[in-house]
């Protein structure tokens, strides 16, 4: 394990070097790895263990479209593709990658799966957590551990395939074995973590549920939709408003950021740019601060996790939830983005 400085804050990271997948091929060789579900991790995690040479299966619903998508893939039903409970009866490891209401309503079926000596897996630390809520109490003789990839299964697969990886939380829950922490490890780098970082479930789920409805997607967009609104408002035209708002956000700053820092970015830009961020950052931080210890407050107290439960299991949730997206989708801020992003296309597709 390497000790990295994070900004004065010394920590433990696992990297590839302290950890090879030799190594880990070696530890999981007897494993059988089941990984249920195959919608949003379960296809970059199973298909980056697979092409890693581990023993793995997928469960999924046969009547789904990710059962389809599973056999588009490569999986074979009846050997290596089968339905979730079967799945996770011939698996030693149990990858549990149910979306959170799936988790809730298939845990009494696979909570009898898991005998003894097994391993139940997670990517994100909800179920456990708020047990109280989800019912999801493992058994004591099993080992429970953690591995979030920071990002999309989508980006987890990318960036495996292009020969990257991408960083990834693990934590341990229960270690009835004493080798939990190395299985753990193992995974990670199995399913193509780049850097492991160790947390627990708690803090996992904490920071997921407050980087998700903050920073990474509900603060971004409400951000972006009232700075289209002030510029609308104040007769701007529809394309100028998104441009100044996302276009340049996502296709040129934000990559910028993404490899050299925020610090990097104000020392190279027009000094007009420079003077304007440097003095209104601070009044942004001061009044998001509020919102976000509100937001964090609401995680920790069980209060995001009720929300979501209990919205996301009433019978006409996916008729609601459609009504929901289909209002931003035709909103004018995205029918814009539409249409830029398919001027963008065909800027790219121009032959020199």
């Amino acid at each position: 394990m390497a000790t990295i400085n994070f900004g004065g804050v010394d920590e433990t990271v696992i990297t590839r070097d302290e950890f090879p997948l030799f190594k880990a091929q070696e530890f999981l060789k007897d494993e059988t790895i089941a990984v249920l579900g195959y919608g949003v991790q379960g296809p970059g995690q199973a298909l980056n263990l697979r092409d890693n040479g581990f023993n793995v299966i997928v469960g999924q619903r046969e009547d789904s479209a990710s059962w389809q998508k599973a056999v588009e893939d490569g999986w074979v039903p009846g050997e290596t593709l089968f339905g979730l409970e079967e799945a996770a009866e011939r698996g030693t490891i149990v990858c549990y990658l149910l979306s959170d209401a799936g988790q809730i309503a298939l845990w009494p079926t696979i909570k009898e799966k898991l005998t003894p000596g097994k391993t139940l897996y997670f990517s994100h630390g909800f179920g456990v957590t708020f047990n109280d809520q989800t019912g999801i109490v493992p058994p004591k003789d099993i080992d429970v551990i953690l591995v979030a990839p920071k990002g999309s299964g989508t980006s987890l697969r990318r960036l495996f395939v292009a020969g990257g990886g991408l960083n990834s939380s693990f934590a341990i829950f229960q270690d009835a074995s004493g080798e939990a922490f190395t299985k753990a490890t193992a995974l990670g780098i199995g399913v193509g973590s780049g850097y492991l970082f160790q947390t627990d479930f708690k803090k996992e789920v904490y920071s997921d549920l407050t980087g998700e409805r903050g920073v990474l997607m509900g603060a971004l967009a409400g951000i972006i939709e009232a700075q289209y609104q002030v510029l609308r408002q104040r007769g701007h035209s529809p394309s100028e408003a998104f441009n100044e708002t996302v276009e340049e956000l996502t296709q040129s700053l934000v990559p910028l950021v993404g490899e050299n820092g925020m610090d990097w970015m104000f020392a190279n830009c027009s000094v007009t740019a420079q003077r304007g961020a440097l003095d209104w950052k601070g009044k942004f931080r001061e009044a998001t601060l509020p919102v976000l210890n509100e937001l964090y407050d609401s995680v920790a107290s069980g209060a995001e996790a009720k929300r979501t439960i209990e919205r996301g299991s009433t019978p006409d949730y996916r008729e609601k939830l459609q009504e929901e997206l289909k209002e931003v989708r035709e909103s004018e801020l995205w029918q814009t983005g539409a249409k830029v992003r398919e001027l963008r296309s065909n800027t790219t597709n121009v032959e020199a």
